[in-house]
């Protein structure tokens, strides 16, 4: 111990303020700069090597660059005479461990010193400072209320003598008062520690500040450790029942066993802190309106009473109903996250993801943003407000996925996406067998605690999942995985072995049909195989899973467009999409199909009013405001298609499809130069892509560059033996090129074909040219478009 007044360098020791393995505190004067300062005097051999002091050195000086407000502030290392010390900013106040003493604090105090603790370590963490040794006694309250992380990084920087109070611990009944309730498994498993260890140790203390004790309170070391290890501690909801329930899910989050389990960052601790404060600002009362006030308190409560009684302009359902919750008429589910941490769990996540949405997009009375549009923001940074904004919508969906073995957990979280304000949370838990429960239960309860009214149908079906062949499931959801996320002619014959697996398992499977006829339909759309073969097995297959659901939208909309794009059966086809839509209202691609169909019939006023609705619903999705500008092109209407295309660079600025557009715009245009130019940009982007080549070729002959065309029109037809080359895009180039007998011939080719593209001779600009022609009203007829 040192006496006051003796010096360390220009310090002058002042008194003693603490003690303990790490060393000794002593308020000190910096004689240089007149300031008192806390001086951390290191145990004597701390720092007994060379090598060792190097690194102590070298960390030092890391830890002194750390600035913010909740983090004790670093000066200097120094010797003196064999004295090792640390100059510290000196902090007043009382630490947790003193606040603690006086019991629980309240919620609105966890909140609050929780998220200082949680931006205090985020800063050390993005700094690449871990602490390894939080608990109450390293953590000071300042007069002013503000939180203090002290001592931060001396776990590491002695680590011998940290880790020989390590070993200690486990044999000392008197060293399990210090570390030891707060250490991490992965630290008493020996294992490195990371900035997710911090965020156990930050768990522990928010448990002790919600419940004025410990999660874990055996006082042998070894029971305590085992405890730590394998044990689940009390709620803290069970030992104060003030607080509230999500409160109680970030303290447990931050005491997951498994580090993967765990909140990943102290970022996102803060997060949920902040979504779970959302201050409302009260009016501060002047002291001069105080008699007002008293007035309001005394008179006030008679008058609401009176009202509530009569029910005066619906104020009761108002503030019994509604009060404090704001309204939500529209939702986006983002990504879920996979909380096993195993990438080949993927697949089961992405599929909780559709589903969730799937059976929330069901509910008439609500708008629910398609999975396409949400998957782009799962690893983004921005904020809900932000997202809520891009999407269109009020509610923001949060949630995780945890699997261990058949068990099940799906935990979700409703936001107000414009004040980020946590709104509800809530898990659901099932066997997989029940996992169709699962997901009716979670829509279920999301529409309850927004209020939205569920017709009696609704509530029938969301209360009738069946149970599913686990094997099965998993099967499906393989299948689904890879026809989402491949789309390749390979990634699409695994999927359809996946789902015939999962029909093997479970022959009365709907969404397995489903799922094998979509990736039939696409292998015939890509020529991958005949498209008569193809469109064949779809049919087969969707047809198979509305005789088991006939309540299936999706079926619905395949059928439909079946119908529509391969057997031309117009009135069929409508009836399909009208009963889509009819089953399901929030069904995006039943609205864009239908949309595409209503504008190859000439109906453009419907088809835009569909396709917005379309978009509505899946606002970032490429295909539909292609569809939408396409229409716009289809109704003649060039400069609204420009117009269109300009919002879709706007979430896409190299998108292929919108540079055709805009070019083919242009060349109706008769602006010649920038429509070929904008063509030949969509072909490098394309890769190639013969289509693109095909239409660069219409572009060249319309403009009168004929040679040029017939020259890469014959590159591409040669190319034939090789490669897939749509007859009708070939006829398209004779059209350019005024060579009516060959645009007949290969239009015939293309009628013979039953090549989808057909669908759209009735309307399409570039067919212009020959609609005085008798075998183009032929054409028509044996199509038999309706008039």
């Amino acid at each position: 111990m040192l006496n006051p007044g003796i010096k360390l360098g220009h310090y002058s020791i002042v008194a003693q303020i603490g003690a303990g393995g790490r060393g000794e505190v002593y308020r000190a004067t910096d004689t240089r700069l007149g300031r008192e300062v806390a001086l951390k005097v290191l145990p004597a051999g701390a720092l007994a090597d060379e090598a060792a002091r190097k690194r102590f050195h070298k960390e030092a000086i890391a830890l002194s660059k750390l600035n913010h407000p909740n983090v004790e502030t670093l000066y200097e290392f120094d010797s003196h005479e064999g004295v090792d010390f640390l100059v510290m900013e000196l902090i007043g106040g009382v630490t947790l461990d003193e606040k603690l003493a006086q019991g629980p604090l309240s919620e609105k105090d966890v909140l609050r010193l929780g998220q200082q603790l949680a931006e205090g370590l985020a800063a050390a963490h993005e700094q690449g400072v871990i602490h390894r040794d939080l608990k109450p006694g390293n953590l000071r309250l300042t007069p002013d209320g503000r939180l203090k992380i002290l001592d931060f990084g001396l776990a590491k920087l002695l680590r011998p003598v940290a880790e020989t109070a390590t070993t200690e611990s486990f044999t000392e009944t008197q060293a399990v008062a210090g570390t030891l309730p707060y250490m991490a498994p992965e630290q008493l498993r020996g294992q490195a520690a990371d900035t997710r260890t911090d965020i156990w140790m930050a768990g522990v203390v928010l448990y002790e500040l919600a419940t004025a004790r410990l999660p874990f309170l055996e006082k042998l070391p070894t029971a305590l450790a085992d405890d730590i290890l394998h044990k689940a501690p009390p709620t803290p909801g069970r030992l104060n029942p003030e607080l509230s329930s999500r409160l109680e899910e970030i303290i447990l989050k931050c005491l997951e066993k498994d580090p993967d389990h765990r909140y990943q960052s102290a970022r996102e601790v803060l997060a949920d802190f902040r979504r779970l404060a959302a201050p409302a600002a009260a009016p501060r009362i002047q002291p001069r309106r105080r008699w007002v006030a008293a007035l309001v308190v005394l008179v006030v409560p008679g008058v609401l009473a009176l009202l509530l009684a009569l029910n005066v302009g619906g104020l009761r359902e108002r503030l019994l109903g509604r009060a404090g919750s704001p309204q939500i008429q529209s939702l986006a589910v983002l990504p879920l996250k996979n909380l096993m941490r195993d990438p080949d769990q993927d697949y089961f996540v992405e599929g909780m993801h559709e589903a969730l949405i799937t059976e929330l997009s069901k509910i008439s009375a609500l708008k629910v943003i398609s999975r396409t549009s949400t998957l782009g923001y799962r690893q983004t940074e921005k904020r809900a407000p932000e997202i809520a904004r891009d999407l269109g919508v009020t509610g923001l969906i949060e949630g995780s996925v945890l699997r261990e073995a058949d068990q099940v957990r799906i935990t979700v979280q409703l936001i107000h996406g414009p004040t980020d304000r946590n709104l509800w949370a809530q898990s659901f838990d099932r066997e997989l067998r029940g996992i169709l429960a699962l997901q009716s239960e979670a829509a279920r309860t999301i529409a309850e605690q927004i209020k939205v009214t569920l017709s009696p149908q609704e509530q029938a079906r969301l209360a009738g999942a069946r149970p599913v062949n686990p094997d099965a499931y998993e099967a499906y959801l393989k299948g689904r995985y890879y026809f989402e996320s491949w789309r390749t002619p390979e990634g699409l014959q695994r999927g359809i072995e996946y789902f015939e697996r999962a029909i093997e398992k479970d022959p009365q499977y709907a969404l397995a049909y489903v799922g094998l006829g979509d990736s039939y339909l696409v292998l015939a759309d890509q020529a991958v195989i005949p498209s008569v073969e193809g469109y064949a097995r779809a049919k087969a297959a969707i047809q198979r899973a509305l005789e088991i659901d006939e309540t299936l939208a999706d079926a619905h909309v395949l059928l439909a467009g079946l119908m529509f794009g391969f057997e031309w059966g117009w009135s069929g086809a409508e009836k399909q999409f009208r009963e889509a839509i009819q089953r399901n209202p929030g069904h995006p691609r039943g609205h864009h199909l239908y949309g595409r169909f209503l504008r190859n019939m000439g109906r453009y006023d419907e088809a835009l009013a569909e396709l917005e609705q379309a978009r509505n619903l899946d606002p970032l999705s490429i295909a539909i405001n292609v569809a939408l500008a396409n229409t716009y092109y289809f109704a003649r209407r060039y400069d609204k298609a420009l117009e269109q295309a300009q919002k879709i660079f706007e979430v896409d600025a190299s998108n292929a499809h919108a540079h055709l557009l805009v070019g083919t715009a242009y060349v109706q245009k008769r602006l010649f130069n920038r429509g070929m130019a904008e063509i030949e940009k969509a072909v490098a982007l394309s890769g190639g892509q013969t289509v693109m080549q095909l239409l660069l070729a219409r572009a060249y002959a319309v403009a009168g560059s004929k040679n040029r065309a017939r020259k890469l029109l014959n590159e591409l037809i040669e190319q034939s033996d090789r490669t897939h080359v749509s007859p009708f895009f070939v006829a398209l180039v004779y059209v350019g090129l005024g060579e009516r007998g060959p645009a007949f011939a290969w239009l015939e080719k293309a009628y013979r074909a039953r090549d989808s593209d057909m669908t759209t001779v009735k309307v399409l600009p570039d067919l212009d040219p020959l609609r005085d022609d008798p075998r183009f009203q032929d054409l028509l007829r044996r199509m038999n478009f309706p008039e």
